[in-house]
């Protein structure tokens, strides 16, 4: 009855929100590209190089949880040699870097519209022989449709915010009918176990595996993209450099602020800034000028002027190796917006990391990280530019601060390879997972 009322009333909703998802796709760009895809209108090249073949189905939202499903697929390929994936996720930046890194024996599509014709014109297309969702992306249709045709869903990853897990609380009624058709959930944290369980989750399908993004494991991060940008602006490599990651609305103009205050004791000093939203990248661009940095762009930098002091990175899928070649990294999302941004990147490249007070969807990482001395979180500009400064001048403890934060990091190692073994576990119509131990 529920899933009914939701088919009745999904036309209803799409007319309501139709507008804003449509601005917010011209703002970033791409979106005429396959479009049809999102309708379950696939041409014939997919037709064709999907026939005859049974896939595991990975979908992730944008760039982090598709970063997520390309590990995780890896992992899987290395336990069933013979793997092949179709990837979906929802977002142009995603897709592109879906595209970017996808191997050859995985499709990249965009994800179908959870409405019940186009779903089912999506599983006629891929037939999956499991799908995994990442994070958090649980649809009615796409779990219902799984469910019908006895296909295995996943939920890898899984965390919970506390925002989330309040709204999903307020209508448990409508979501826990969708929840209970999940066959395997692997957490993140142990402690969120229970939060599922009261969510409608059967404790037998939940693992707490660690989480795949903070996972050491396998992580590759070439940094000689980054090293010949800046050498082509003529910035030497000992020069140090504050870098500004997943930036929002105002942190943008506090970097620059604390970087001008910097550069009185830091005369070399270079400032690097990578907004969340790359169609960002014209309004950040505007405003630092107008505070007096000398700004290149990323995407313009080999015809750049040489007396640039500040980096504009207005591409995606490449903020990993930028932070490799950072001296020091605020984590953007948590000064002034809620929510926080992913601090594990940057302690892969070896980096230290400060963040703000606003770390909700990482709540349970970031405290661990500060109450094991591995981040330095602040809740002012003013103690932004003493944390940063304190970390310019003394690199012993830029080193410790890392150190503690690779320790921080441990508790994950092999969650990729532990999610991987489960999720190969689970069959079609019948759950077959070992009982935990």
């Amino acid at each position: 009855m529920i899933r009914l009322i939701y088919n009745l009333l999904w036309p209803i909703g799409l007319l309501f929100f139709l507008p804003g998802y449509l601005r917010k796709m011209v703002r970033r760009g791409g979106y005429r590209e396959k479009f049809g895809q999102r309708l379950g209108i696939y041409d014939a090249g997919i037709r064709a190089r999907l026939s005859g073949q049974r896939s595991t189905w990975l979908h992730g939202v944008s760039v982090g949880e598709v970063g997520i499903a390309l590990k995780l697929a890896a992992e899987l390929r290395v336990l069933q040699a013979d793997l092949h994936c179709v990837l979906t996720t929802t977002t142009t930046t995603g897709f592109a870097f879906a595209n970017q890194h996808a191997p050859a024996w995985m499709e990249v599509m965009y994800s179908p519209l959870d409405f019940w014709p186009i779903m089912r014109r999506a599983f006629a297309l891929i037939r999956p022989e499991r799908v995994v969702l990442i994070e958090a992306e649980v649809w009615p249709n796409l779990t219902a449709e799984a469910h019908a045709r006895q296909v295995p869903i996943i939920l890898a990853n899984a965390r919970l915010s506390r925002r989330s897990e309040k709204r999903f609380r307020r209508f448990r009624f409508f979501v826990a009918p969708t929840f209970r058709l999940l066959d395997l959930v692997c957490v993140v944290e142990s402690g969120d176990i229970d939060h599922w369980i009261a969510l409608g989750i059967d404790p037998a399908r939940i693992r707490h595996t660690g989480s795949i993004k903070y996972d050491p494991e396998n992580v590759t991060i070439d940094p000689s993209g980054p090293a010949q940008v800046l050498r082509d602006l003529k910035i030497d490599n000992r020069r140090q450099i504050v870098l500004g990651g997943s930036t929002h609305p105002g942190e943008e103009e506090i970097l620059a602020q604390v970087f001008r205050q910097l550069r009185s004791e830091f005369v070399d000093l270079f400032l690097i800034i990578a907004p969340r939203h790359v169609e960002r990248a014209s309004e950040v661009h505007r405003l630092a000028v107008q505070l007096g940095l000398r700004v290149a762009l990323r995407s313009q930098s080999h015809g750049a002027a040489e007396d640039v002091n500040c980096l504009l990175l207005d591409t995606t899928g490449e903020l990993r190796n930028w932070y490799a070649v950072a001296t020091v990294v605020f984590v953007g999302k948590s000064l002034l917006a809620h929510g926080g941004q992913n601090p594990a990147e940057v302690i892969l490249a070896d980096k230290p990391v400060i963040f703000g007070p606003h770390m909700e969807n990482f709540a349970v990482f970031g405290r661990s990280l500060v109450e094991g001395n591995g981040a330095v979180q602040v809740s002012s500009a003013y103690e932004l530019h003493r944390a940063m400064a304190d970390l310019l001048r003394d690199p012993t403890a830029r080193d410790r601060l890392v150190a503690n934060a690779r320790n921080v990091l441990a508790i994950h190692r092999g969650a990729t390879a532990r999610a991987a073994a489960l999720i190969l576990e689970v069959r079609s119509g019948q759950f077959v997972l070992r009982p935990r131990s």
